[in-house]
């Protein structure tokens, strides 16, 4: 038994399933191929270089260390959590069915927003001078690099063609 892949029209899906092309197994290969996957470890590397220039940024604009420090911890509350959840899920794990691999990656999500909350939580003892208004910032300029790169992946296969 094959299966075949399914790709949607360029001009946008309009439900009606007529400019459908159904690929063939070797067609279905051709385009994983020229479709790499984004790596969740190139996403992290994303955030670190965000994370420092937000850093470097708030240095500069403020010229207070305790403010930079700020912003930096707040990166490192998406950086570190990030970095444990892609190490979960990088390890080669042979899943039986569909559950165990879904389940996998509920387990790794829900240990990096634990982690990222106990971060918050600890960022009043670990930080001196904290300004929550700068880690804020710092956390959620960093966090918004999922999307970013998300985006651009998803301009990128845009212009793939099979032909």
């Amino acid at each position: 038994m094959t299966k075949n892949i399914v790709v949607a029209p360029e001009n946008g899906f309009d439900g009606d399933g007529e400019d459908f092309k159904t690929l063939t197994p070797q067609e279905a290969g051709l385009l994983k191929q020229k479709m790499p996957l984004l790596s969740v470890w190139k996403v992290v590397g994303y955030q670190i270089l965000v994370g420092a220039v937000v850093v470097v940024l708030t240095a500069w604009i403020t010229g207070n260390y305790s403010v930079a420090l700020s912003a930096g911890y707040g990166a490192l509350a998406v950086i570190v959590p990030a970095a444990v959840f892609a190490r979960g899920m990088s390890r080669r794990v042979d899943a039986v069915n569909a559950g165990a691999a879904v389940f996998g990656f509920l387990f790794w999500e829900l240990i990096k927003i634990a982690l990222t909350v106990a971060m918050l939580v600890a960022a009043n003892w670990w930080v001196k001078d904290l300004s929550w208004l700068a880690m804020l910032v710092g956390l959620v300029v960093t966090m918004r690099v999922y999307w970013i790169a998300l985006g651009f992946n998803s301009v990128f296969y845009s212009k793939i063609k099979l032909a």
